[in-house]
């Protein structure tokens, strides 16, 4: 089971992603699930790596744990972390909606 965590700010900006865990819905290298999960966490993080007003910090040292924080540095790339965010969510909730045996996803809002 991949058991991600999405943390958000009072403006809906992403702040932090936390996934942990192997889906084990197939066998190593075909895992349809873990696929998923991987391309787009990792493009989140590849996406938002290109943008200068954007600092990050992440961490993918161990099998099965992935670990991002965001936080722009200008208010012009606000926007910009808004909608990668959002993408971010709706992709990891759609797998998860998909395949609830093998993803869950808990969205956190500050206030």
């Amino acid at each position: 089971m991949i058991s991600i965590e999405l943390y958000f700010d009072h403006f809906g900006l992403l702040k932090r992603c936390r996934a942990d865990g192997h889906a084990g819905a197939g066998y190593k290298g075909n895992d349809i699930v873990c696929a998923a999960v991987s391309v787009l966490l990792r493009t989140t993080y590849r996406t938002l790596l290109k943008k200068a007003d954007i600092r990050l910090w992440e961490d993918a040292s161990k099998r099965g744990t992935f670990f991002l924080e965001a936080e722009a540095t200008e208010e012009s790339t606000a926007a910009f972390l808004f909608a990668v965010g959002s993408f971010l969510k709706e992709g990891l909730q759609s797998v998860s909606e998909d395949y609830p045996q093998f993803c869950t996803v808990k969205i956190y809002m500050e206030e």
